[in-house]
């Protein structure tokens, strides 16, 4: 049998897993990429691969490399392949495009160009044209741009191999299934399975740790229970080797059920996943074999007949905003106690994208693998479970405190100098301008990688990562320097001094929690009244650098119906109120920034049967076909550059993401209505088909006030307006 070429895809982070699996389906691996392996073997492989693999995305066979410098060279590369081979006779197709370069700037126009090609070479052959059918192609072809060059390959897996046929319904955040089964094999599962051992998921959500556990022990495919796979109308098709293959996936899950079945449970406290991890058990053919019920972490216990030694596997919530921050310690702590209570001489496995609360666990980690969850990094913690680990439980946010204190007078004095002359300078501008609140220093001397605020009298100091060339006794030798001059410089209250500082693990960009105060003050800007907190969240409640972006909505909001997405505080809708809109709409996922956005809203006298602030996925609710009179006037919208909050039907990704949400926000705008998207992603680029289909104006530069001047690209803004 001829070999073949294959690019194998996986989640990130995956990459060696993937190859190692790779080889026991009989390929060779060349080389790995980012989120894929290449490798060599027989079609039966790819098939086998298809069928068997736990980690795969999809198994594309490699066609041919062309030349892509420009669409042109695309076109005629594409042109002179045979597409007979692959697409079949009166069959249809679609094409999947990855990748930019300088000539081919968006994947639209790359999958535009493929698509030409292929149907021009079947016309050029003299064979009628094969159909476009976006959603249920005969075949689907790869094409993955790198570097000038162009991978073309025939999808063998049809939809994404992730999705194994069991789990139609979702829990809360579901992790992918490819992903869980990286986590079980990191986790040394099949070591622990095979020395008699035993599963539990304190955490199960919809149970996909402990199902695909299940389905690892008893040796059944990932892929059996899928219903069709991308290589089934491919003109190369071999179906006695496929069905081969088939009745041996049948004979081995029918023979892992003879041996020794392992005890595998998943536990959550909400009873609306564990109704849905039935669904999905039943759906996988393991009921009798994986036990899920509604129990408490606090309450983990392990009844009857449990082996001496097994897996503990978690996938805790991460925390997305420090308002849900709170709680993960508890919640950490509480896993810990329950698992070294009744787990001793188990493993414990706990994948996180907050690897900082690993501390509180109370047992020492002795090995952690990065990964990431969609695109937000992660990390994979291993503990034994056993009094030689154990170690004082110790909560992220309690850092040894930090004394003022000068070490280096001649430094300090520098420091001193440049606060001082940018208190003459910015202050002296602000108060001309009548503002309250502003940014007074922002990294502006590399010793002292701060930024520092100020909130009429408060003083909010965050510090910035420090870089790697420089050690953390160093960094924190500065700092204690800093909190030292700032008071005297600013003639502060040192008790008004907030700092927050970055944690220095890798893992997270948050900063650390500094307490639980409620301390709520007023400030004003531009006539308006907010209430600020600079010790309790990530941010303060007001962001400063969209203070010139406020005060045009507040100039030119007066009779206007104004919406406010991902409205955070309500700041943005204060503006609008104060400068006379005739109606507003605030929604925030965020049941703490809802109640905050009325507060500010109440604080300035608003109407509430006029202004409504309502929780609710932005994304979801844009997705969502509008409801009568939902037409507005002056939108706001400023979503985060990504989240993946529990709350959410799906991930945002600014990036991705941004095109359709733009599109759907200008679905509720008048026709002589005004769309401000804001965003703060520094590699941002804006979809070149928003510029073709509205007018689209850059103000980025005219929404950066003085006190913004040395970080410019803080923000990005856009006025998008209907066609005339």
């Amino acid at each position: 049998m001829s070999t073949c070429v294959f690019f194998v895809t996986c989640p990130k982070g995956v990459e060696y897993l993937l190859e190692d699996e790779l080889r026991t389906f009989g390929m060779t691996p060349t080389r790995n990429a980012p989120a894929g392996v290449w490798a060599e073997g027989s079609l039966a492989s790819g098939y086998r691969a298809c069928l068997w693999s736990r980690l795969a995305n999809r198994v594309i066979l490699h066609v041919q490399e062309i030349s892509a410098g420009s669409g042109d060279q695309l076109y005629e590369g594409v042109l002179g392949v045979d597409w007979s081979q692959h697409i079949p006779v009166n069959g249809s197709f679609k094409v999947t495009f990855l990748g930019q370069n300088s000539a081919i700037r968006n994947t639209q126009f790359g999958a535009q160009r493929v698509k030409d090609g292929i149907v021009d070479a079947f016309r050029a052959a003299g064979i009628k044209r094969p159909e476009v059918s976006p959603k249920t192609p005969d075949v689907t072809v790869s094409a993955r741009l790198n570097r000038g060059r162009l991978a073309l390959g025939i999808d063998l897996s049809g939809q994404s191999l992730h999705m194994r046929g069991y789990r139609t319904d979702k829990g809360l955040a579901p992790l992918k299934e490819n992903l869980a089964a990286a986590l079980l094999l990191r986790s040394g599962w099949p070591d622990i399975v095979g020395q008699g051992g035993d599963f539990v998921d304190p955490m199960c959500g919809s149970g996909t740790l402990a199902i695909e556990a299940a389905m690892m022990a008893l040796d059944m495919a990932p892929g059996r229970k899928r219903d069709r796979f991308g290589f089934e109308r491919w003109p190369g098709h071999q179906p006695e080797i496929w069905l081969e293959l088939r009745q041996e996936a049948e004979r081995r899950a029918h023979e892992g059920k003879q041996g020794r079945i392992p005890r595998i449970a998943g536990f959550d406290m909400d009873s609306r996943v564990i109704s849905t991890a039935w669904k999905n058990i039943q759906r996988a053919g393991l009921e009798g074999i994986v036990h899920v019920e509604c129990r408490a972490v606090e309450s983990l216990s392990l009844d009857g007949d449990w082996s001496e030694t097994g897996l503990v596997l978690a996938n805790p919530p991460y925390g997305e905003r420090l308002s849900e921050r709170r709680e993960l310690g508890a919640l950490y702590r509480s896993l810990g106690d329950a698992v070294k209570r009744v787990a001793q001489g188990w493993r414990l496995g706990v994948f996180t994208g907050a690897p900082e609360f690993g501390r509180s666990i109370g047992l020492r980690s002795y090995k952690q693998y990065k990964l990431f969850n969609g695109k937000l990094p992660a990390q994979l913690l291993l503990f034994s479970v056993d009094e030689a680990s154990e170690v004082t439980p110790r909560e992220p946010h309690e850092p040894g405190k930090l004394t003022p204190r000068i070490a280096n007078e001649e430094r300090a004095s520098m420091f001193r100098n440049r606060l001082r002359k940018n208190l003459k300078a910015i202050g002296q501008w602000a108060r001309k301008q009548g503002i309250g609140c502003y940014r007074l220093y922002d990294a502006d001397m590399p010793e002292y990688a701060l930024a520092i605020d100020l909130y009429e009298g408060h003083v909010h100091v965050q510090e910035y990562a420090a870089p790697k060339s420089i050690d953390e006794r160093s960094a924190r030798e500065r700092l204690a320097e800093a909190m030292a001059v700032i008071p005297e410089v600013l003639d502060a209250d040192p008790e008004l001094v907030v700092l927050k500082q970055r944690q220095r693990q890798a893992g997270t960009q948050q900063y650390e929690k500094q307490a639980a105060s409620d301390e709520y003050f007023e400030v004003h800007e531009h006539g308006c009244r907010f209430k600020v907190n600079l010790k309790d969240y990530l941010d303060t409640g007001l962001f400063l650098d969209h203070r010139p972006v406020r005060h045009w909505i507040q100039q030119h909001a007066h009779g206007k119906r104004f919406l406010n997405l991902f409205c955070y505080t309500g700041a943005a809708t204060v503006h609008a109120v104060v400068g006379g809109a005739s109606r507003s709409l605030s929604l925030d996922m965020s049941k703490t920034y809802v109640n905050w956005a009325r507060d500010n809203l109440a604080l300035n006298g608003a109407d509430t049967r006029k202004h409504r602030v309502e929780p609710a996925d932005c994304m979801a609710w844009l997705a969502a076909k509008p409801a009568q009179g939902e037409i507005f006037d002056l939108i706001f919208m400023d979503p985060p550059t990504f989240s993946n909050s529990a709350r959410m039907e799906g991930v945002l990704d600014i990036q991705k993401d941004h095109g359709a949400m733009v599109r759907q926000a200008m679905a509720r705008l008048s026709a002589d209505g005004l769309l401000i998207f804001s965003n703060n992603f520094r590699r941002f680029k804006l979809d070149e088909s928003i510029e073709s289909e509205f007018e689209v104006q850059e103000v980025s530069a005219s929404t950066i006030d003085r006190d913004f001047q040395r970080n410019q690209k803080i923000h990005r803004c856009w006025h998008i307006r209907h066609k005339g």
